[in-house]
């Protein structure tokens, strides 16, 4: 069996945002209601913890990082998921 690529790795991170409907207040290089998701990766590059704090927002909802506008929980999206799909933020570029 062939390992996952790093194109597939993508294409599953864009699916799980797609499909968990991260995509109507998010994009991956223009701002919507949320902040475009290249410039959530730049400001959280190389940042210790990241990963894990972004995974917490994700599913627990946030105020105050990118503006007065919340973005709510997501109870939609497991744990698991919830990493997958801020692995793939953060490898925006």
């Amino acid at each position: 069996m062939a390992s996952v690529s790093t194109l597939s790795y993508a294409d599953a991170g864009l699916d799980l945002a797609k499909a968990k409907n991260c995509l109507a207040c998010h994009s991956v290089k223009t701002k919507i209601v949320g902040p475009a998701y290249i410039d959530v990766a730049k400001k959280f590059a190389g940042q210790k913890g990241a990963e894990d704090m972004l995974v917490d927002k994700v599913l627990k909802g946030s105020t105050g990082t990118w503006g007065a506008i919340p973005m709510p929980a997501n109870a939609q999206v497991t744990p698991a998921e919830a990493h997958i799909l801020v692995k793939w933020i953060l490898s925006q570029k």
